[in-house]
């Protein structure tokens, strides 16, 4: 039997949402620093809710991006769509998972799986 533990999780998740950071050109210390907070109080809340553990990648990205629009602005934006102003991709479903996809809210379409960047 395969057991996942909570470390585990949150090491998934540290690895996708640092994929999409660096993808994107945004994983400098601020940034990484941001993730660290993120993972460690999502881990702590998976300690608390254990069948919790298949949003913690989609609450992390969350987690990420909301840290980054009060120091560094939107993350990640659309490049995706044919709207010409700056705007973010969001996570589907609102939270966070399972399956957390970064989704172009303007043009309604599914971008890119959390960890596919």
């Amino acid at each position: 039997m395969d057991i996942v533990t909570s470390h585990d999780v949150v090491m998934r998740a540290r690895a996708l949402v640092l994929h999409d950071l660096e993808s994107t050109g945004c994983a400098d210390p601020a940034t990484v620093s941001a993730l660290e907070s993120a993972l460690a109080d999502r881990g702590w809340w998976l300690e608390q809710w254990a069948e919790g553990r298949d949003f913690v990648v989609g609450l992390v990205a969350q987690d990420v991006q909301d840290a980054l629009l009060q120091t560094n602005g939107r993350w990640p934006l659309c490049r995706v769509c044919d709207h010409l102003e700056p705007h973010s991709l969001y996570i589907h479903p609102d939270l966070g998972g399972p399956d957390p996809t970064w989704v172009c809210e303007h043009a309604g379409i599914s971008v890119a799986a959390v960890g596919e960047l």
